[in-house]
């Protein structure tokens, strides 16, 4: 039943699965909170061009894509709070340079569409214990600062003058939360691909929300859901002969239809019984 474990190729992919599967919602639960839920396809582009410079360097294009898309998040901050530019005329900015950038580069590089493909679709399946151990840390860390400076990050993304009134330094926590943003796009990009990190950060945080009430709930929640779609996407890829990336976001859309669908009658429950008690 579990023979896939006796693959090694398959031990890594499921560690890199369990990593990205917590690390994508525990960040981009503060993301759809700030409706930016579109920041990592933004970023995703961003990094792209990361991608692309470490093929032209030589240089690992794990550690460029870090680099670049934190630059491109922290720009993008600086953009909204400085420059009077919305979120969504910055956001398609990302979008378009990135993906020129990244294309440029690779031409430069003189590297060919399939090895951009591994990052743009992800290629969960050749991980190496290198990559596992880039993924491992980058995905700790993320983990670590979203679960840990939840409350301070929940205030600036819940109402920023508020927060600013109460002494937190919004400034500081926005550039951290568009910095961690990009360190997911990252640790993700091996697992679902730029194309398609956006999905893990945001679908199971929606699903989540539609089952729970509170914002705690909803964080650890939606990190469940990520956990069980990449682990359960990678396990699914293997049994049916697909791609692992498309494989994980069609699994956490549908655990997002079916939480949708008990959720709808769970608050038509409640709904029923707040009637009767009132009558």
């Amino acid at each position: 039943m579990f023979e896939f474990l006796d693959y090694k190729f398959m031990q890594l992919a499921l560690a890199a699965a369990v990593f990205t599967g917590l690390a994508a919602p525990a960040i981009g639960t503060f993301l759809v909170q700030r409706r930016l839920a579109l920041l990592g396809d933004g970023l995703g582009h961003v990094a792209l061009t990361g991608v692309a410079l470490g093929m032209l360097t030589g240089i690992a294009p794990v550690i460029t894509a870090v680099i670049v898309a934190s630059i491109g998040a922290v720009v993008i901050e600086l953009l909204r709070m400085y420059a009077r530019t919305s979120a969504d005329v910055a956001l398609a900015m990302l979008f378009y340079g990135g993906i020129a950038g990244g294309i440029l580069l690779a031409d430069l590089a003189d590297e060919s569409a399939a090895n951009l493909n591994t990052y743009l679709f992800g290629s969960i399946t050749t991980v190496s214990n290198t990559d596992l151990a880039v993924v491992a840390v980058l995905g700790i860390v993320v983990i670590a600062l979203s679960v840990g400076l939840s409350p301070q990050l929940f205030a600036v993304c819940q109402d920023e003058e508020h927060a600013r009134v109460s002494g937190v330094p919004v400034r500081v926590y926005s550039i951290l939360i568009a910095i961690l943003a990009a360190v997911t796009i990252t640790v993700a990009m091996r697992t679902v691909g730029l194309l398609l990190v956006s999905a893990l950060m945001v679908v199971p945080v929606a699903a989540s929300q539609q089952l729970t009430r509170s914002f705690r709930t909803t964080h650890f929640g939606a990190m469940g859901i990520g956990l069980v779609a990449a682990v359960g996407g990678v396990v699914a890829s293997y049994e049916i002969d697909t791609q692992p990336g498309p494989t994980i976001v069609i699994l956490a859309l549908a655990i997002f239809a079916v939480a949708a669908l008990v959720g709808t009658v769970m608050r038509r429950s409640r709904s029923r019984r707040r009637r009767v008690d009132y009558a």
